[in-house]
């Protein structure tokens, strides 16, 4: 793992571990993503590595559709590269390379995948508002973490640092070995 700012970022060196057919049968991207994207929407990858979710979210979508993948590493954005070209999906998928400590981003999405990315974040809080302003006023959100690496208290308390800021928890749903949350904003 690299370390950001004192937080540790997996490694694009370790990004097959990422990609694992077992991984495949047990966090499915058409399962866990099939109930939340339809044809057309606009939808964020946030941290997306390899793209482990990124063509799943293109295929769903379809051409009607538009599919950032943003991460902060560059070499995770070639892995990401690759399988667009191989896929044919150039015209659904767009890379974006985040800054050290923002996303960069100034669209609006339908929908952001948060994916197992916010506790290696150095300013939770500050991404966590940066998103409020991507979100679609009907938007949704999927923020799932690890178990391994947050623990049931710090998961708490990051939901509680959610309902704080305006999030309204929808659903949790059961990801294996994952703490996961639907999120939409309040007062919709």
């Amino acid at each position: 793992m690299k370390k950001k700012n004192g937080n540790a970022v997996f490694s694009s060196e370790r990004s097959e571990s990422l990609e694992t057919p077992l991984r495949k049968l047990f966090q499915n991207p058409k399962r866990i993503l099939g109930r939340y994207i339809t044809s057309g929407m606009t939808v964020l990858d946030f941290g997306c590595g390899p793209g482990f979710f990124t063509i799943e979210m293109a295929r769903i979508t379809g051409p009607a559709g538009k599919v950032i993948a943003a991460d902060l590493q560059q070499e995770m954005l070639e892995k990401v590269k690759n399988k667009i070209k191989k896929n044919d999906l150039g015209n659904i998928v767009e890379v974006w390379k985040c800054p050290e400590r923002s996303t960069g981003l100034s669209g609006k999405f339908d929908f952001i995948l948060i994916f197992h990315v916010l506790h290696e974040l150095p300013d939770q809080s500050g991404f966590l508002k940066e998103v409020q302003t991507l979100l679609n006023q009907d938007g949704r959100i999927l923020l799932v973490e690890p178990q391994f690496h947050v623990s049931g208290k710090e998961f708490e308390e990051l939901e509680a640092k959610l309902r704080r800021m305006r999030f309204e928890i929808t659903a949790k749903p059961g990801i294996f070995l994952s703490r996961s949350l639907l999120l939409k904003m309040k007062n919709q």
